[in-house]
């Protein structure tokens, strides 16, 4: 397949898949069952890693109606869980010695207050500890794969009301549910980064993120009420399908031009929409010294440490 730089890259674009093992996390509903269905019907063994087996069995099956022949796992994971993520990474890696991509793409927005099984903020427990625990501990499954990818979902989220609370990162004096999700998103393009600078003297393995733009998903079931009235009436208008919002992900995934650092998301009206690209993200997920400080305090908080 010739590669494709035009502005319309669609799911067409994404190359053969054959004989590479993919992960993806939240792949039940939405964008991560979009980016599952599509990288199975390119031919990958996609492990479908999800919280509730009874969804990502349905998953299985509407996969399976729509791609005959495809190649298809589940694997229990909670994010909100270090145990069930230790546990999830062990049998992962038991059963796939080597792994081609890791999409970490499983996420909760404005949640109310909320903490994980290990006492953190729900969104920044799940959003961004859970994937860089469940990342430190399957990154030796991709080192010694050439072309291997790790693909970290993040949000418009990172630039409103975002920071790294240091002083207070489990929201635990003042919880604010959009600015919980901006510190998780932001985490999520800082973790992306720092990961890719300690991976490329490997020259195996990248990582890239992504966001779907103004994707129509169950996420934004937990919008503040007044948000939710207002959302009503302005997402018809600028919101796309999760088939759409998936894009973004599958070309930081798939697209032989990447090379690792990179974010894409929607090219069209102001990134809410439109086929894939390579875009910027705010200067603050670029700050250098708050990666390293947020990747020290990440590891100490997980007890993850990573092969890099």
């Amino acid at each position: 397949m010739a590669r494709k730089t035009a502005a319309r890259w669609t799911e067409n674009d994404v190359p053969s898949r054959e004989g590479r093992t993919a992960v993806v996390t939240g792949a039940n509903s939405g964008l991560g069952l979009q980016t599952a269905r599509v990288l199975a019907a390119r031919g990958a063994h996609v492990i479908l890693a999800v919280r509730d087996l009874d969804k990502g069995r349905q998953a299985v099956a509407g996969i399976a109606d729509r791609v005959p022949g495809a190649r298809l796992s589940l694997q229990r994971l909670d994010l909100a869980s270090l145990e069930s993520v230790r546990t999830a990474a062990a049998e992962l890696r038991a059963a796939h010695p080597k792994i081609d991509l890791l999409i970490n793409n499983a996420g909760v927005m404005y949640t109310p207050r909320q903490k994980t099984q290990d006492g953190f903020d729900m969104q920044f427990g799940v959003n961004h500890l859970g994937h860089f625990a469940l990342t430190g501990l399957l990154l030796g499954a991709l080192l010694p794969v050439p072309g291997s990818r790790v693909v970290t979902v993040s949000s418009f989220g990172h630039r409103i009301q975002a920071d790294i609370h240091f002083d207070d990162l489990q929201f635990d004096r003042s919880y604010n549910r959009v600015a919980a999700y901006g510190q998780a998103k932001l985490a999520n393009l800082m973790f992306t980064y720092e990961l890719q600078r300690r991976l490329a003297p490997h020259g195996t393995t990248i990582a890239a993120a992504a966001h779907p733009g103004a994707a129509a998903t169950e996420l934004q079931q937990n919008l503040p009420r007044p948000l939710r009235k207002a959302a009503d009436l302005m997402l018809p208008l600028v919101t796309q399908d999760a088939a759409m919002g998936a894009l973004p992900t599958l070309r930081a995934a798939t697209d032989p031009d990447v090379t690792g650092g990179q974010y894409y998301g929607p090219s069209g009206m102001g990134g809410t929409r439109g086929y894939p690209k390579a875009v910027a993200s705010s200067a603050k997920s670029h700050d250098t010294a708050m990666q390293q400080r947020l990747w020290a305090v990440s590891e100490q908080l997980t007890d993850v440490t990573f092969p890099v």
